[in-house]
């Protein structure tokens, strides 16, 4: 294969990732986001390397403190897990308010719900990969938690993502003939143009509306729009536009 081919994102999909909500504390809070770059590099001794956007805050608090846990999602995980630890950032936003959690020997954060296991690790080695920090972490602590499956992204996308939904738009149909007029409302003396009824004929239906527009196919962000910058980066998982996709 040549040196210069084209690389199609789409097939980085096709490789199995976890989801996982990796936990830290920066010291005064506790904080929290979501992952998909969990891997175990080897068994003795235990060793786990976590991928994290530089961008996010977790990076720098993990790469301050040295210390992380890693609690695997169970496919129970509703939609506002993901809601709160991946599109919102720790630097601005609480994300453990109101959320049950226990602690791990480390003293942090372990989900008290839609977890199947975690994991404590600590930081051995980091290496700098320019977008993207890798730590690679000894693990200190591991428990299994519940025998429920885990959380996969195919899954994810399938199962707990919403799917953009079309707008309704008002219109009124005429039903002599078919007609249709576009409006919130129709006005009271309107005659039907084409079989010259009057606005008694017409009745109110709700037509569905394609929106135009992008969908990340990351996290499920939304850019509404005819076209799609070539630079733009998803304001909530940071991917660029090669991984947006036009709404179908």
């Amino acid at each position: 294969m040549s040196n210069t081919a084209k690389l199609d994102s789409s097939a980085f999909f096709k490789l199995s990732y976890g989801l996982y909500v990796v936990t830290s504390n920066d010291g005064s809070k506790d904080n929290g986001l979501i992952v998909n770059t969990v891997v175990q590099v080897t068994s003795t001794p235990a060793q786990v390397a976590v991928t994290i956007n530089k961008s996010n805050y977790s990076h720098d608090v993990i790469k301050q403190t040295g210390k992380m846990n890693v609690n695997c999602l169970s496919v129970d995980a509703p939609f506002s897990v993901f809601e709160n630890f991946g599109f919102r950032s720790g630097r601005d936003a609480d994300k453990f308010n109101g959320v049950e959690v226990s602690r791990s020997e480390n003293g942090l954060a372990v989900l008290g719900e839609n977890i199947n296991a975690f994991m404590s690790l600590e930081v051995e080695q980091y290496i700098d990969l320019g977008t993207h920090g890798m730590f690679i972490c000894a693990v200190t602590e591991a428990q299994k938690v519940s025998n429920a499956e885990s959380m996969t992204y195919a899954y994810y996308h399938s199962n707990v993502k919403p799917k953009p939904q079309a707008k309704k738009k008002k219109c009124f149909i005429c039903k002599i003939c078919g007609y249709v007029y576009e409006g919130d409302e129709l006005p009271a003396d309107f005659v039907c143009p084409i079989c010259k009824h009057g606005a008694a004929d017409f009745e109110l239906q709700a037509q569905e509306e394609k929106k135009k527009g992008f969908v990340c196919k990351i996290c499920g962000y939304i850019y509404e729009g005819d076209e799609l910058p070539e630079d733009f980066v998803c304001p909530l998982c940071k991917h660029g536009a090669a991984d947006f996709e036009p709404i179908k």
